[in-house]
């Protein structure tokens, strides 16, 4: 095959989104996988919310910040980000020397979709004189228009380290930016976007759930709504609830966010009990779809092919990439 050919065939695969290839069954796909990391220099990226076996072949498993900031120092050829789409948009914007893969291009956010770039731009045109703080669950396109962005992690700072006179905008979750005015006292003007991972947990299952188990603690992700929240007995990022599960001297905890968090509490803390808070819904736990579409096969073949490939324009990168590295530069300085 020429190399054009080969170039076009490139382009039409990364087009569908992921390989659509048959993989060997008898394959060892963590042997394979090894290997390709090996052979490539690549360094395999993994968020809380992916499967337990992805995670497990992981170089590093984190959330949005301590990802953004591995994807930073990392000095792979190649970065392989199981996760969703804007992580690794994150990721191409610190390292765009560097080749990117998602092994699944389809793998989007609710909460990053319910903020188009051309819509919040006629919005954040209502507020000249306002910082536009918009939280990492966002398009590249998105933190184009952003002056600082913020993790759950490092929220509270980002806001804090904004003068009192200046006006803020928070983008995109509304849930979050409810919880950040009531914890800094600041008057954000609120964009009104949600994840539908976060807004759907039961409010009346979970009281059951804490009749049922009264020892339990209701540990919560503050991109939940405000009636979960209030009666959380902490509310904190994904890497903060795993630590407050480590270090507390409960043995039971409910866990208000995406399930697959609860593999590395249940490693981090075997003796311990963790109980997934249950949707709106029949389903026992609450998985987002767009983390699920990551599977080993796609992993192996992403690598093996080096496909999908994140690209994006070069003024999207030097535009967009400014507000993250304002969140790193914060957040280093107050130790996060």
């Amino acid at each position: 095959m020429s190399n054009t050919a080969l170039a076009t065939a490139k382009e039409n695969l990364n087009k569908l989104g992921y390989l659509d290839l048959e993989v060997d069954p008898t394959l060892d796909l963590v042997e394979e996988i090894e290997k390709l990391k090996k052979e490539k220099n690549a360094i395999i990226l993994a968020h809380y919310y992916v499967d337990a076996d992805i995670q497990d072949v992981a170089d590093y498993v984190g959330d949005s910040l301590g990802l953004s900031q591995m994807a930073a120092s990392t000095e792979a050829d190649m970065i392989v980000f199981a996760g969703v789409h804007f992580m690794a948009e994150t990721a191409k914007m610190l390292s765009p020397s560097k080749t990117v893969v998602l092994p699944d291009l389809k793998a989007g956010c609710s909460l990053a979709d319910s903020c188009p770039a051309p819509l919040f731009k006629k919005f954040k045109d209502k507020y000249p004189d306002h910082k536009v703080v918009s939280y990492i669950n966002c398009t590249a396109d998105l933190k184009v228009l952003t002056d600082i962005c913020c993790t759950s992690t490092n929220a509270v700072h980002i806001i804090e380290s904004i003068p009192k006179d200046t006006g803020i905008i928070f983008a995109p979750d509304k849930n979050l930016g409810a919880w950040l005015k009531k914890k800094t006292g600041r008057d954000l003007v609120l964009w009104n976007g949600a994840c539908m991972v976060h807004e759907i947990f039961s409010n009346e299952k979970i009281t059951k759930l804490q009749v049922r188990h009264p020892e339990a603690k209701l540990i919560a992700h503050p991109e939940c709504e405000a009636h979960i929240l209030d009666k959380a007995d902490f509310v904190g990022s994904t890497s903060g609830l795993l630590r407050f599960t480590q270090e507390s001297e409960a043995d039971t905890f409910i866990v208000a966010t995406e399930a697959g968090i609860l593999h590395q509490m249940e490693l981090k803390s075997p003796h311990k009990t963790f109980i997934p808070a249950p949707p709106n819904n029949t389903c026992a736990c609450n998985d987002c779809p767009h983390m699920k579409r990551n599977s080993m096969e796609k992993l192996y073949l992403s690598m093996k092919h080096e496909l999908p490939e994140i690209h994006l324009d070069e003024e999207v990168i030097e535009k967009g990439r400014a507000c993250i590295d304002k969140m790193l530069d914060i957040s280093a300085k107050a130790g996060l």
